[in-house]
């Protein structure tokens, strides 16, 4: 897997990355030198656009890139939009390396680089976070991305993480291919529905799968509907039939244990449901 991930991006950084200067002790990374747990290969200038473009990174972020490498990343989202970011690196001298790169593009106010393991350090204030690991270490960090704070950007290099599907899927220059998610609420479980035009109150049985779920939806004393919707973020979006068959967009926000919205066809309707 090493000697894959070097084969397909290789080309592509010595193309697109910029040259690293010797830090002020003389250290200078080399092309996939061994890491804790993947060789270093940095992001391509292109991707690497890309995936702050995707993420909406403004100067009110907090981005956190996980396996910083020589700091690029959090340097961009610091110098192109004025955001906070951190980089975690395990190795002390790649650490330094970009605190050094930090302070020669004039934004170490901004990026601070913490030599940890990015099992171990907290990143849950990260309004946006940035990955460029394996599939399994991906895999391994999904149950901590996936419970972040519901709007949390998260964006990835190459790999996608687990089954979970992305919001968005985009191109760099030579191949290059990231991959965007927006961390959904939690619906998961029974909540009851009022409002609902025509209908008493309303029982919605949900299986959630990240962004996505299915429903039971039954009002009382009728026969239940399976319906789908979709989260982004804590936007809630479903659609269902009316007493009359006629389907009905639903869309509204999540809020803690609670959510409340409108319909579509009649801005007027207010629906609110609870756990």
């Amino acid at each position: 897997m090493k000697t894959l991930i070097a084969c397909i991006t290789l080309g592509a950084c010595l193309a697109g990355c910029s040259a690293t200067a010797p830090s002020a002790t003389g250290y200078q990374p080399v092309m996939a030198q061994e890491g804790k747990d993947v060789i270093w290969v940095p992001t391509p200038d292109s991707l690497l656009l890309k995936m702050l473009e995707a993420a909406h990174v403004t100067d009110k972020d907090l981005v956190y890139d996980l396996g910083a490498g020589d700091g690029k990343i959090a340097i961009e989202a610091a110098r192109r939009y004025g955001a906070r970011a951190v980089g975690i690196e395990f190795d002390p001298q790649m650490a330094e390396h970009a605190r050094q790169n930090a302070k020669n593009a004039g934004v170490s106010d901004k990026v601070t680089i913490i030599t940890g393991d990015i099992f171990a350090e907290d990143f849950s204030k990260a309004t946006v976070v940035t990955l460029y690991l394996l599939p399994s270490l991906n895999l391994k960090l999904y149950p901590v991305l996936v419970n972040m704070k519901p709007g949390t950007r998260i964006v990835s290099n190459t790999f996608t993480i687990g089954s979970w599907v992305p919001d968005k899927t985009f191109y760099g220059y030579s191949g290059t291919v990231g991959h965007f998610w927006i961390v959904p609420a939690s619906i998961q479980g029974f909540l009851q529905l009022d409002g609902i035009p025509g209908l008493d109150q309303v029982t919605l049985s949900v299986v959630q799968k990240s962004q996505e779920f299915h429903a039971d939806f039954t009002p009382q004393g009728k026969p239940f509907q399976r319906i789908e919707g979709r989260l982004n973020g804590t936007q809630i979006t479903f659609s269902y039939a009316d007493i009359q068959g006629v389907m009905q967009t639903f869309k509204g926000e999540v809020i803690g244990d609670a959510l409340s919205g409108t319909l579509d066809a009649d801005p007027s309707v207010r629906i609110t449901a609870k756990r």
